[in-house]
């Protein structure tokens, strides 16, 4: 299954954010997209609050029951939906996002055994903690790391 186009170099990138501590950042700069665009896709309004979900329980320590490479791809993932400037520009009306979209479903596809299995996890943990997971980390978080 071939990344899609332009993804790739994305995974740097993901990598240096979850070394230097930045995801609490990241987690906050895709929150505030999403608010912007209300009216995202409904398929990229689910695979973005699992992926923000799996990187909220990953960095609190509560999930590590996943692979580097799929932490990596998410977080590539979550980092090509915050570019502005990716094979379809987010700025062209009902086409920005489906190349979002496009990314997204690869990666659920690739890494859809982890990304089942914390879903599962997720969806087991009583309403007060599964609500917790949707709190972003605090700003003071990302000086923690």
């Amino acid at each position: 299954m071939k990344a899609p186009w332009n993804f790739l170099r994305y995974l740097p990138v993901a990598q240096r954010v979850i070394a230097r501590g930045r995801v609490p950042a990241l987690l906050l700069a895709v929150a505030r997209k999403r608010s912007s665009h209300g009216g995202l896709l409904k398929g990229l309004r689910e695979d973005l609050s699992l992926f923000q979900a799996l990187c909220v329980a990953w960095w609190r320590g509560e999930y590590r029951a996943i692979s580097k490479s799929t932490l990596v791809s998410v977080v590539a993932a979550l980092l090509y939906f915050l570019s502005p400037l990716d094979a379809l520009p987010d700025w062209i009306p009902g086409l920005g996002f489906i190349d979002d979209l496009a990314v997204m479903g690869w990666v659920m596809r690739k890494w859809s055994d982890e990304l089942v299995a914390f879903r599962g996890w997720r969806d087991a943990q009583p309403p007060s903690r599964k609500a917790a997971l949707e709190v972003l980390p605090a700003a003071q978080e990302t000086e923690r790391r």
